[in-house]
């Protein structure tokens, strides 16, 4: 399954960010989000990065991006 399928629907900033971190290799398709959310959940370079890169989608167009109820971001409908 590709990161458009994984994001179709709207995601939370961490989970998304975990899914892009998997595909782009820096996870392995085994590991758990549970077992790496302090990557997400403190202000580390690693974290912060993966956050920029979405940002970075939303602003390629490639992603959607909503702050309501939480940060959250799925694919851009085309």
């Amino acid at each position: 399954m590709d990161l458009s399928e994984r994001l179709a629907e709207w995601m939370d900033w961490d989970g998304a960010a975990f899914l892009v971190g998997s595909c782009l290799g820096i996870f392995a398709e085994s590991e758990s989000f549970t077992r790496v959310k302090a990557v997400f959940w403190t202000d580390n370079p690693l974290g912060n990065a993966l956050h920029e890169v979405l940002l970075q989608l939303v602003a390629a167009g490639v992603l959607e991006r909503r702050e309501e109820p939480d940060e959250q971001f799925r694919w851009a409908s085309r």
